[in-house]
């Protein structure tokens, strides 16, 4: 039963915690606990109906060829600059490194919302049904990358300010080494933390099914819940990582491009402007995000009861804007990454046109 097996759980957390650490002794005591409520819970409500397609029927053909151009674009300008920096020897270096981690971070998140957005846009026209599980490992997918696209511009940050402010070590404190332990932290991290919230939030008694949202997200879905200790745990826990990944991370950037800005100042103006202009689209991007970050966050908090079609196209955009600006913003500061796509595109057209010409002649 449920009981007895509870009762074997505290058994076993009494055992590792006396051989393993405090946090993966707690990770393995709530998921052989939520695996010994799983019964009672998911029986109670195993799908969830997302009203969101509602507010946009009446003009659903539109926003979905508006929306597939916008991801098209997104997976082809990604695409684009990733084969840039992975073919390219001279652009393995932690900057690019790090530039090619967070465009492949925003493919990732919008490729979880988009590409199921759009069948639904063409093929249904009211609520849609989407199981529990489903909708558990969106909301896992979409707050990982939120959480490790904060750490990547962090880990940028880090990199223009050792760069920049203490140059003479750049090369012992930013090695390779380094930069794959920071790429595992910054995914790995994020993603546990998700990962136990979810869980928890998926496994509380839900007593309503209905999201007023294109896609799933935590805080629609701890509205669903009957309350209780679960819902607490949850809301608490929640907390604790967009402190640990959002604001944290949002501090340290700050004081870097602060520092940045205050050595660069004291410097001559050559150097100075080449710093801020190296600065300037890692600056772009962190704006970008944490504004769509504060616009989610604010809507989330403000809008209450039924959500009116903007604010459904907000939560949409809030997801598609980074995607498909980030690479714009790379693509068009980066005189390096320019100068290389130039030339792949010029030798492409000239393998074609001496192929081409070669072939008439025979």
């Amino acid at each position: 039963s449920a009981r007895a097996v509870l009762k074997r759980t505290v058994s076993v957390h009494i055992y590792c915690c006396s051989n393993m650490s405090l946090f993966f002794c707690f990770l393995s005591d709530l998921l052989m606990s939520l695996a010994a409520l799983n019964v009672s819970l998911f029986v109670a409500q195993t799908s969830l109906t997302l009203d969101g397609l509602q507010q946009l029927s009446d003009h659903r053909l539109l926003f979905f060829f508006l929306f597939l151009m916008a991801y098209v674009f997104a997976l082809c300008s990604d695409g684009l600059v990733l084969v840039v920096i992975c073919t390219r020897h001279s652009l393995h270096k932690p900057m690019y490194v790090f530039v090619a981690a967070l465009l492949l971070n925003s493919l990732l998140g919008g490729s979880a919302v988009y590409p199921r957005l759009l069948w639904e846009l063409l093929w249904e026209s009211g609520s849609v049904l989407v199981t529990l599980s489903a909708c558990a490992c969106q909301m896992w997918v979409l707050y990982t990358v939120g959480g490790s696209a904060f750490m990547l511009l962090t880990a940028m940050a880090f990199d223009r300010y050792v760069a920049i402010c203490r140059p003479m070590r750049y090369a012992a404190l930013v090695s390779p080494r380094t930069v794959k332990a920071v790429l595992l932290f910054c995914w790995l991290l994020p993603a546990t933390m998700v990962l136990i919230i979810v869980l928890l939030a998926v496994c509380q008694p839900l007593c309503r099914s209905h999201i007023n949202r294109l896609y799933c997200d935590l805080y629609s879905l701890n509205r669903l819940s009957c309350g209780g200790n679960a819902a607490l745990l949850s809301e608490v826990f929640a907390l604790f990582i967009s402190v640990a990944t959002v604001l944290l991370p949002v501090a340290f950037v700050l004081f870097s491009y602060s520092s940045i800005l205050y050595v660069s100042l004291c410097r001559t103006r050559g150097s100075s402007s080449k710093a801020l202009r190296t600065c300037l689209p890692h600056l772009l991007v962190f704006l970008n995000y944490s504004a769509c970050t504060a616009v989610e966050l604010l809507q989330r908090r403000l809008q209450a009861g039924d959500q009116t079609a903007s604010s459904v196209l907000t939560s949409v955009l809030v997801v598609l804007v980074p995607t498909v600006l980030n690479p714009v913003v790379y693509g068009l500061n980066m005189k390096m990454l320019i100068l290389t796509i130039e030339i792949k595109v010029l030798n492409h057209h000239c393998l074609i046109y001496f192929s081409k010409k070669h072939s008439w002649k025979l």
